[in-house]
């Protein structure tokens, strides 16, 4: 599989297994191996994981598997986990080096490193101005090596744009990005390319939606089976109605079976080929995908494919506002999300 460089000296995959769907929380549908299906993604080229402080038990998870790695091959070179820092809401206003260094420190003792891959920061609320502040706390944990890369997760160019004023070095912003959701094209790429930060986009599947599952499929009801399913049916409901999306997903299938491949491929792809983007974060719950992800890396969609899309995207509302606005201001998608799950 191709390396993309995330920052100078290191290198990721195009494909970041993501382990939300792996958490205790997030649905009973999880895998009953999931310390052997990690060694399965390593074996098939995916070596670069996401998790955060606050998906219950998947940092642990993962420090199993790297000892066990370590204990049969003598070492776990080239597997990269990319955790969170994501402080309770309800502390936002009180976030002490104290309270920063002891949640770094767990993560560390969690995952069995000494130095964590990449810290990416979360902030709930912007009215409480202490993000900058907690920012250069995480910084001058990096500068004592317990942090080898910092990065940030759902910011906003404006506050984004704070951080880098302040000097600190952030090299990505993971962000929701997909056929569905063009947030970050409206300010946040033009930025990111002017500072050299990569971006790390989630939801290129919107949860399941951009694949053959629903092609043709009346539109389900809430609720629905996860917060993960919750989430992105609101986003379909942002663009249109459901037969607009499905009219989205009979131009992927056309273009899917153009290249021998599946609906998911191709909207992986897309993103995969936008400005700044370094890799899609696509939620693994066991290995079934495993073949159909690796797909993605090894065709490339051409401008007459792009062109079809876009038309396609032209009947859509599309998200309003900017990266992640809806999600701290709208009841409906703030609702989904647990703001006090890290203490």
């Amino acid at each position: 599989m191709e390396s993309r460089r995330l920052t100078d000296g290191y290198t990721i995959e195009p494909i970041i297994t993501g382990a939300w769907q792996l958490a205790e929380d997030h649905s009973d549908n999880r895998t009953n191996t999931p310390v052997e299906d990690l060694f399965t993604f390593v074996d098939a080229g995916f070596s670069t994981f996401d998790c955060a402080d606050h998906y219950t038990g998947v940092e642990e998870l993962l420090g199993t598997f790297r000892e066990q790695y370590r204990d049969e091959t003598g070492s776990y070179p080239g597997i990269n986990v990319h955790t969170k820092f994501v402080p309770d809401k309800s502390k936002l206003d009180s976030i002490t080096p104290e309270y920063v260094e002891r949640i770094i420190d767990r993560s560390r003792r969690r995952l069995n490193v000494d130095s964590l891959d990449l810290v990416q920061f979360h902030w709930w609320d912007y009215e409480i101005d202490n993000y900058v502040k907690t920012m250069e706390i995480l910084h001058d944990l990096k500068k004592d090596g317990k942090i080898d890369h910092l990065g940030v997760t759902n910011f906003d160019v404006r506050h984004l744009e704070e951080l880098i004023d302040a000097g600190i070095p952030v090299i990505s912003n993971q962000v929701q990005y997909s056929l569905l959701d063009d947030r970050p094209e409206r300010e946040l790429v033009d930025f990111c390319e002017e500072h050299d930060i990569k971006l790390l986009c989630y939801g290129t599947l919107a949860g399941g939606f951009l694949t053959e599952r629903y092609l043709g499929e009346p539109e389900p009801e809430h609720p629905m089976e996860n917060r993960s399913l919750t989430k992105y049916k609101l986003i379909i409901e942002e663009n249109g109605s459901w037969s607009d999306f499905q009219m989205l997903l009979e131009e992927l299938s056309t273009i899917a079976d153009k290249h021998e491949v599946s609906i998911a491929n191709v909207a992986s792809r897309y993103i995969l080929q936008r400005p700044r983007v370094c890799s899609a974060i696509v939620g693994a719950r066991n290995t079934n995908h495993i073949d159909d992800n690796l797909r993605t890396t090894e065709f490339k969609l051409d401008s007459q494919d792009m062109k079809r899309i876009e038309r396609a995207l032209d009947e859509f509302d599309g998200v309003p506002g900017g990266v992640y606005i809806a999600e701290r201001e709208d009841p409906k998608h703030a609702n989904i999300m647990k703001y006090n799950s890290n203490t």
